[in-house]
C-alpha cells in the first residue's frame, strides 16, 4: 500500500538488551516484597534493583549481605536470578519452546546464533539442548561434590548451602549464604584451606566460564585437541595461561609469609576468581597495590565467549596479544594455530579494549569525585563490575545512591557485552559504501 511506513522491527541485539532489563526489573520488584527479606518489611528500590541487577548479571556485588539480610525465599530468588542470567533469558526461551514442541522460526533461530555466540545457525537448536544438559548435570556434580563439605557443618542445611553455591559458581557470579555463620560479607574466607570446597568451585568456576562452544568441542572430539575449533583452542590456551600466571606471581610475591598449605590455596583461588566468579577466600581491601591491580586486569578480561562470564572475553585479550607479535615480526595479519585472525576481529578487540578501560577509568574517577573515595579502590570496584566479578575492597556498601547506579550500569555493560549495545545502538542497515581518500599517519 503506497504511502505505508515501514514496520521497524527490533534487531536480535535489542531484544537481548531489554530481555536482560526485563528480568532485572521484574526480581527487582519480586525483592522488594516483604516476604523476601528477613525482617519481613520492604525492601528500597535502590538494595532491590541493586542486587537483582548483580544476579541477573552474574556478578556478586552486593550492599546487604545475602545471607543476613533476605529470607529463604530472597535467596531463591535470587538463585533463579542467576540462573537464567548466567545462561542467558534467549537461551532458556528456546529451550522451553523446543521441548514443548513448538517450531523454532528461523528469525529465533538467528537470535538464538547471536545469544550465545554461536558461528553458525545450524544445529542451533540441537546445541541449546545440549547446552543445558551440559549445566544441570554440571551443577547436579557439583552440588553433590560439595554436600559432604556443607552438610558435615551445617547439618541438613547443608543440601541447600550446596545447591546455592554450585550454581553460584557454575554461572560465576560468586554470591554466598554464608554471611550468617561466618560474618557478614566473608565470603569463603573462613574456609580458604578447606579442600573439599575450594576445589570443587574452583572447578565449576572455570568450567562456566570456558564456554558453550568449548563445551561442544569437548564432547565431540574428547582429548583430541587438534580436531577443536581454532576458538576452542585459543580459549583453552588462554584459560591456562591466565591462572597459571596469576598463581605463579601471588604464590611468589603476595602469600609468600603464610604456611606452604595456606599460601597454595589462596594463591589459587585468588587466580581462578577474578574470571568473574567473585568468591573471594583473601581480604581484598588488604592486598598490595600490585595484587589488586594485577587482580583488576583479570577482571576486566573476565571469562570466554558464549559462557556464563563476563568480561571483555578471553579471546579478545588473545586476538591482541596475537596482533601485537604480528606487528613485532613485521607479518600482515594476526595469526594462531595456524589460522589467521580477520582484520574486523582486530579491529573489534581493539574497539573493545579501548570502550572498557574508559568505562572503568571513567566510572572509578566519577566514584572517586562523589563519595572521595581513593581512585585505585575506585578502579578495583568499576572493573569488578564491568567484569561481572563481584570481588570488592570492601566499598560498595559505603557508596552513595549515583555512586551505586554507576555500578549497575557497569554490570549490565559487562554482562550483556560491549559489541552488543554498540550494534543494539546502531542501525544495522546503514551500510558504508563510500571511502574517503586515504592518507597515512605516523604512530609509535
Amino acid at each position: 500500500m503506497k504511502g505505508r511506513l515501514p514496520h521497524n522491527k527490533l534487531s536480535s541485539f535489542q531484544i537481548i538488551i531489554f530481555g536482560f532489563l526485563g528480568l532485572i526489573i521484574l526480581g527487582a520488584g519480586i525483592l522488594m516484597l516483604p516476604l523476601c527479606s528477613n525482617a519481613h518489611q520492604w525492601t528500597d528500590i535502590e538494595t532491590a534493583l541493586f542486587t537483582s541487577t548483580s544476579a541477573v548479571c552474574v556478578t556478586g556485588l552486593v550492599m546487604v549481605d545475602t545471607a543476613s539480610y533476605w529470607s529463604i525465599y530472597g535467596q531463591i530468588v535470587i538463585l533463579i536470578l542467576i540462573q537464567v542470567g548466567g545462561l542467558g533469558i534467549v537461551t532458556i526461551a528456546a529451550f522451553i519452546a523446543s521441548v514443548s514442541g513448538r517450531k523454532i522460526s528461523l528469525l529465533q533461530r538467528s537470535l538464538l546464533q547471536d545469544s550465545i555466540s554461536a558461528h553458525q545457525i545450524g544445529g542451533i537448536v540441537r546445541l541449546t539442548r545440549f547446552i543445558f544438559k551440559i549445566a544441570f548435570f554440571t551443577e547436579l556434580i557439583g552440588a553433590i561434590s560439595l554436600m559432604p563439605f556443607f552438610c558435615l557443618r551445617f547439618g541438613i542445611q547443608g543440601i541447600f548451602l550446596s545447591i546455592f553455591h554450585s550454581i553460584s559458581a557454575f554461572c560465576n557470579a560468586g554470591f554466598d549464604i554464608l554471611g550468617d555463620k561466618t560474618g557478614q560479607f566473608s565470603s569463603l574466607s573462613a574456609f580458604s584451606c578447606e579442600l573439599s570446597l575450594i576445589i570443587p568451585t574452583c572447578i565449576l568456576i572455570i568450567f562456566g566460564g570456558i564456554g558453550f562452544l568449548t563445551w561442544e568441542d569437548m564432547q565431540e572430539h574428547k582429548l583430541k585437541i587438534k580436531r577443536y575449533r581454532m576458538q576452542s583452542k585459543v580459549i583453552l590456551l588462554s584459560s591456562v595461561v591466565l591462572i597459571i600466571v596469576p598463581f605463579s606471581l601471588l604464590y611468589l610475591f603476595e602469600f609468600s609469609d603464610f604456611a606452604f598449605k595456606e599460601r597454595f590455596y589462596l594463591s589459587l583461588f585468588s587466580a581462578v576468581t577474578p574470571r568473574t566468579a567473585g568468591f573471594n577466600t583473601a581480604d581484598y581491601s588488604k592486598l598490595s597495590g600490585g595484587a589488586l591491580l594485577l587482580t583488576a586486569s583479570l577482571m576486566v578480561i573476565g571469562g570466554s565467549p558464549g559462557s556464563t562470564a563476563g568480561g571483555m572475553k578471553t579471546t579478545t585479550a588473545a586476538v591482541l596479544f596475537s596482533n601485537a607479535a604480528a606487528v613485532f615480526r613485521k607479518k600482515k595479519s594476526a595469526r594462531m594455530f595456524g589460522r589467521r585472525i580477520e582484520d574486523g576481529t582486530v579491529k573489534d578487540a581493539a574497539t573493545l579494549l579501548i570502550t572498557y578501560l574508559l568505562l572503568v577509568l571513567s566510572g572509578a574517577f566519577a566514584i572517586s569525585y562523589i563519595d572521595g573515595i581513593a581512585i585505585d579502590k575506585c578502579i578495583f570496584e568499576t572493573a569488578s563490575a564491568i567484569g561481572t566479578v563481584g570481588l570488592t575492597t570492601g566499598i560498595t556498601p559505603e557508596l552513595g545512591t549515583l555512586s551505586h547506579f554507576i555500578l549497575i550500569a557497569l554490570m549490565f555493560f559487562g554482562r550483556v557485552g560491549g559489541l552488543t549495545l554498540i550494534y543494539a545502538a546502531i542501525n544495522s542497515n546503514q551500510s558504508d559504501i563510500s571511502q574517503y581518500p586515504m592518507e597515512k599517519i605516523t604512530v609509535g
